[in-house]
Order: C-alpha cells, then sequence, then structure tokens
C-alpha cells in the first residue's frame, strides 16, 4: 500500500470527527512528516503518539483534538492488524498488576523527580482530580477534595487510617493535621516516600514502601486515592479482599479512582509504554464484581467533569515553568508529557473517561449512608 492509501484512510477516519489534515482550525492537524500515514494505520494510539513526541505532527489544540476523536474509538477500524490486539493479547495472558511488577510504575513515572512534579501540582502535591465545585484556583480545588474526603470517611480525632497509593503523603498530612487522625501510608515510590516522610514529619503519619499485598494490620478507615488504575482487572478481587481485611467493623472505604465507560482489559497503548506501565481503567461493571460479597456500596459519586481543569491547570504550570526543567529533561519528554496531559483533558471533556469516589462499608450503615458532596 502506498503512502497516498494509508493518507486517504487517515482522512476518512478524521473527516466525520470535522478534523481537516493541514486545516486552519485549532484543532486541526498539521502534518510535518509524510511517514505519520503508515505509521498512524499501521501502529494506532501507539503511533499517534510516537509520531508526535517525534515531531511529526502538530496540533494547536491537542486537548480539543482528542475530546473529538476519542468518542469515535478510530481503532475499531483498524483491529485486524496484530499491532494494534497485542496489548489486549498480552494483558489477557499475562498479569500486569501482579506483586513482582508493583514497583515498576513507581520507578519508572512517580521517581522521574520530584521537580517535575513540583513544578506541575498544587502546593499539596496532590496528583489527582481536584474538587472545582466552590474552587477558584488549583491550591483550593485539590485542598477541597482531600477535606471532601475527609468528611466522606466522618474522619475523627484518634483514629487510625491507611492510605493506600498516598502519593507525596498529601492526604495522610492532611487528615493528621486537620482531623487529628494517624496515618499508614504505602507507595511504590522511593521518592515520594522520601517527600512525604519529610512532609509529614513530626504528624503521627507513617510512610511505608510497600505494596498494598503486604499490609496486614486494621485501621478504622481506608482511603485509595488514584492507586486502583494500577491495581490491574485480574487483581481487583484480591485487592478488595485486602481492604476488606484490614478495615475494622462499621469502618469506611473511599475508593477514588479513574473509571472507564466500558469494560476493557488492557490500557491504551502509548500510555501503557509511556506514561503508566501496567495500568488499566476500571468500568463500574469491574469494581461492582470485585466487591461483591464484601462491602455494600454506600455513595457513588462521579466528578469526571472536574478532571479536564484539573489536567489543564497542571499543564499550564508544566509548560510555565519548563525553564526550570528543561536541563533535566529533553524536548522529546516535554512532548511526550504535553501529550499525556492534554489527550487526558480531550478524554474527560468528551467524557469518555470519568472520576469516581466510592464508599463502601462492610456491613451496611445504621439507619444508612448520609451522602457529603
Amino acid at each position: 500500500m502506498g503512502n497516498e492509501a494509508f493518507k486517504c484512510l487517515v482522512e476518512e477516519i478524521l473527516f466525520p470527527l470535522d478534523i481537516c489534515i493541514n486545516g486552519d482550525r485549532a484543532w486541526d492537524i498539521k502534518v510535518l512528516d509524510e511517514r505519520f500515514y503508515q505509521r498512524v494505520i499501521n501502529s494506532g494510539s501507539l503511533g499517534l503518539g510516537e509520531a508526535y513526541m517525534d515531531g511529526w505532527w502538530e496540533c494547536e489544540s491537542l486537548d480539543e483534538f482528542f475530546a473529538r476523536i476519542m468518542p469515535s474509538d478510530p481503532e475499531k477500524r483498524l483491529k485486524k492488524n496484530l499491532k494494534l490486539i497485542f496489548p489486549t493479547l498480552h494483558a489477557r495472558m499475562r498479569n500486569l498488576g501482579s506483586k513482582a511488577r508493583a514497583f515498576q510504575v513507581g520507578e519508572r513515572h512517580y521517581d522521574l523527580g520530584n521537580e517535575l512534579y513540583l513544578n506541575m501540582l498544587d502546593a499539596r502535591m496532590v496528583y489527582s482530580c481536584a474538587y472545582w465545585k466552590d474552587a477558584r484556583n488549583l491550591d483550593e480545588a485539590q485542598e477541597a477534595k482531600l477535606d471532601l474526603i475527609c468528611r466522606k470517611l466522618g474522619l475523627k480525632a484518634g483514629q487510625k487510617i491507611l492510605d493506600i497509593g498516598c502519593g507525596w503523603g498529601s492526604l495522610a498530612r492532611y487528615a493528621a493535621e486537620k482531623y487529628g487522625a494517624e496515618v499508614v501510608g504505602v507507595t511504590v515510590s522511593q521518592k515520594q516516600k522520601a517527600w512525604a516522610d519529610e512532609a509529614c514529619s513530626g504528624l503521627p503519619v507513617q510512610i511505608r514502601l510497600q505494596d498494598y499485598r503486604d499490609i496486614k494490620e486494621t485501621f478504622d478507615h481506608i482511603a485509595s486515592v488514584g492507586m486502583f488504575e494500577h491495581v490491574g482487572y485480574k487483581n481487583y478481587r484480591t485487592y478488595m479482599e485486602i481492604a476488606h481485611k484490614c478495615l475494622k467493623e462499621g469502618g469506611l472505604f473511599l475508593l477514588h479512582t479513574i473509571g472507564g465507560n466500558t469494560s476493557k482489559i488492557a490500557t491504551d497503548a502509548w500510555t501503557g509504554r509511556y506514561i503508566f506501565p501496567n495500568s488499566h481503567i476500571p468500568s463500574i461493571k469491574q469494581i461492582g464484581a470485585s466487591i461483591e460479597k464484601l462491602f455494600v456500596m454506600e455513595d457513588w459519586h462521579n466528578f469526571g467533569q472536574y478532571y479536564e481543569r484539573t489536567l489543564l491547570s497542571w499543564f499550564r504550570n508544566f509548560d510555565s515553568n519548563w525553564d526550570a526543567l528543561k536541563d533535566r529533561y529533553d524536548n522529546k519528554f516535554y512532548r511526550m508529557w504535553k501529550y499525556y496531559l492534554l489527550s487526558c483533558a480531550g478524554a474527560f471533556r468528551a467524557r469518555d473517561l470519568q472520576a469516581w469516589q466510592i464508599v463502601l462499608s462492610k456491613r451496611g450503615v445504621p439507619g444508612g449512608y448520609l451522602s457529603v458532596r
């Protein structure tokens, strides 16, 4: 097949989405290398992302481009290509969330350098969807999210909580400072632990470099914010069984996760290779099956509409602070990170992805759970 035929296939995919090649609107793409067409047809989303990293195409508004393309699932038309179905076959045959792989995402993503995240995130270093309901800026929106979690748990002074996937210790620190809680946080990132240890110094907070499967003790409440995406669908039941075992009778478990509208077993190929190795976005069905006969679902709150604004805030911070980072990271990293943040913003704008906070109890809250918003 000649390059003109590959170009025609790409045009066929983009035309119904009102996206033009070399058009003059913000969401149109500018092709700078003719090899782009064959690479995209042969490798789908992986080829699209790699071609952007290599400078083969540009788009003034990547987020709007992806908001238009995500709902159409263009790879459906290319699924006969073995390169495109390999990630699904790989995920089906192997347990990508196994204990042996648990620390890979820490090493390859969260250990990229605390300077990167300092220049991208809010003052508390929260790396999950902010709660913009009454907030004026990112700092306020992330603090509102941390407070929302504590209120949903009914957190009281002296209670001991477990934070599975504690990141840089933002929730642990907030819960200890504002609510008088005692916190154990676990992470698979050495650099997150080092930062959190310092940030939580002097507080009743213990940060561990530990896989969730090695947690043994019990807690009054459990929170897990932005970590479930790294568990993998083959491990959801194990994860929930461990949470059930670690939660005291009468306690609550708050699960905060990105969610998908359909059940899949593999992540996007580009995202899996360059951003979050071994990751997987759960569906309602998959989460529901994992909690059956273990938990009562007390509350399911979707505020995915706020993730677009969060991601755009992160990109503005990253972009405006690039001069402080470019000695540590090259231009290809800049394009990769820009592509990551803005493609995700587009996916949330299209409501292709959601952000869920789910409150679970062991036997149901007596008299019923009062939803907190």
